[in-house]
């Protein structure tokens, strides 16, 4: 019941508000987490160090200061996506190069859209539907709260976009013959099981990443798309596209998931504060065999795929 008074009192009347009127808000809210409340403190703190060694904590300082005001700005544009309208998206969420994805569309390729939480997510799960050719898919989790799940993926699916679910999105995904999909995946989440992940040098430490994208580009036989969304201003972004490869079963173990996580890392180098630093990205302990871990995964998947 209280869930349904906080959306249907609060935050649903809230998003008709205006962007500006919203960003009034947001930008006390950011005075409150600079000052009163800083939001996730420690862990904010902790992965901008271990991330970047070299700069001094006068540096890293006006790091966490950017993300904290970008974090604001998302919050209020989250808000704000419940109710957009379809010309709003078309004017504030643009591609620079969608000739990629209208190429791969002529030649009937399926497509998995991969990138990070980087810039505002939310606003291209929404739109995706909008801006290319494919059928536009999500794979996500389903919420802790069933009415929630429900009432965001409504949203999120009101121009088209098709919100399914990681435990069978292979039989989701093979029932839909009308046209061709492009399938979006955030892979910057912390795996939930350190040996089933690909290990990678990120971000100056060794990191876990979900090898996801790369099963599913060779069980699928999907042309795989790096995207990276970068705030032009204010409430306004642009997304540039990245092919790394048009023919995955004809790649090695570990190249897609090599090539999409340092494409993220180059962009969150350029621009730190653009990446949500309040997740826990490195909560899992590097397993103590990992060279032979390697091997025994890179020998699974080249049985598997008779590489």
């Amino acid at each position: 019941m209280l869930e349904k008074i906080g959306y249907y009192v609060f935050v649903l009347p809230f998003s008709y508000l205006p962007l500006a009127v919203l960003y009034v808000f947001t930008d006390f809210f950011y005075l409150i987490l600079i000052s009163v409340f800083p939001y996730r403190k420690k862990v904010i703190e902790k992965n901008i160090k271990k991330s970047f060694p070299n700069l001094n904590d006068k540096e890293r300082k006006k790091i966490k200061l950017k993300f904290y005001r970008h974090f604001t700005d998302i919050l209020a544009e989250g808000v704000k996506n419940l109710s957009m309208s379809k010309s709003t998206y078309q004017k504030r969420f643009t591609v620079k190069n969608p000739e990629l994805m209208i190429d791969l569309h002529a030649k009937k390729k399926n497509v998995l859209l991969v990138s990070g939480h980087y810039n505002n997510w939310e606003w291209l799960i929404t739109s995706q539907d909008l801006l290319f050719p494919h059928q536009a898919f999500g794979i996500g989790k389903q919420m802790t709260s069933k009415f929630w799940d429900e009432k965001v993926n409504e949203k999120r699916s009101r121009f088209g976009m098709k919100v399914i679910h990681a435990k069978n999105y292979r039989e989701e995904l093979n029932s839909f013959i009308e046209n061709q999909k492009a399938v979006l995946v955030l892979s910057d989440q912390s795996p939930g099981n350190s040996s089933k992940s690909y290990w990678s040098h990120f971000l100056n430490q060794p990191t876990a990443v979900l090898f996801g994208t790369e099963l599913m580009a060779h069980q699928l036989d999907y042309a795989v798309v790096f995207f990276i969304t970068r705030k032009v201003k204010r409430g306004h972004y642009e997304m540039e596209l990245q092919l790394i490869t048009e023919e995955p079963r004809t790649t090695d173990w570990g190249y897609i998931t090599e090539a999409h996580t340092q494409l993220l890392e180059k962009e969150i180098i350029k621009t730190p504060q653009h990446w949500l630093w309040s997740h826990k990205r490195w909560k899992r302990e590097i397993p103590e065999n990992l060279e032979q871990l390697k091997e025994e995964q890179r020998k699974r998947f080249n049985e598997k795929f008779n590489k």
